[in-house]
């Protein structure tokens, strides 16, 4: 269920990746984590990286942080929570319970341009001991030396490339105009939009709910053949008509 970026990840860093099954529900295990982990250590493999998603991309499900975030930490484990889209929706009090664990994490990381009206691209990370990235990423020739260093923090050795653009501006300007109360608005009537076409969904015979509905997604299928719904997948994405 994790996002193809993780691969991605893993393929830039040179880094063996095993995708693990979720459970009938989707959500990632910590039984299933624990399990992976023994069976690697005994295959002679180091296990140290773990991403747990909350708001799937496919489905929107809630990996168990509550249950994987112990076994990782317990197994020395680097724990990230991906969440991606869905970690917009916690400015909202009533969805805070899908966070449960999360201080187990030692990164999580958000995209306010996917659901916070701040354009593309704007991505926030917080990381529980900052040392461990800027050690990794520490690449300091003379040419780039100057009087000021360590008085603030420098985002050059928090990624790979050494340049980054002034991406916070446009969200403070989010934040001041709208506030907090109209941005929690904004998601609220996401949610209630998608619950309400989960209903016109259910009312429909022809139609069926594949996933539990949570936030903005609501995933649904013809009642029939794969075959069938990939005619109509086709067809609405051939038209561009809703």
């Amino acid at each position: 269920q994790s996002h193809s970026s993780v691969e991605r990840a893993g393929l830039l860093g040179g880094v063996r990746l095993r995708s693990l099954q979720p459970d009938e529900n989707n959500k990632l295990r910590g039984e299933t984590v624990e399990q992976a982990i023994k069976e690697d250590r005994e295959a002679g493999l180091i296990p140290f990286y773990c991403v747990a998603t909350l708001g799937t991309t496919s489905s929107c499900t809630f990996d168990r942080l509550d249950e994987i975030g112990p076994v990782c930490n317990e197994n020395d484990v680097w724990l990230h929570v991906d969440a991606a889209y869905a970690g917009s929706s916690f400015i909202c009090p009533e969805y805070r319970y899908l966070m449960k664990g999360i201080e187990r994490a030692d990164s999580f990381n958000f995209n306010p341009h996917k659901w916070l009206l701040v354009n593309f691209d704007c991505s926030a990370m917080w990381l529980k001991d900052p040392s461990w990235l800027v050690n990794a990423f520490n690449v300091d020739p003379l040419y780039l030396k100057h009087e000021q260093q360590g008085s603030a923090p420098d985002y050059r050795h928090w990624q790979i490339p050494l340049g980054r653009r002034f991406r916070a501006l446009k969200l403070w300007f989010v934040l001041r105009l709208y506030g907090i109360e109209n941005l929690q608005a904004h998601i609220r009537k996401h949610i209630q939009l998608a619950h309400y076409f989960e209903s016109l969904v259910r009312d429909d015979q022809r139609f069926e709910i594949t996933e539990e509905v949570i936030m903005g997604l609501v995933c649904f299928r013809l009642k029939g053949t794969n075959e069938l719904n990939e005619a109509l997948l086709k067809k609405i994405n051939g038209k561009g008509e809703y």
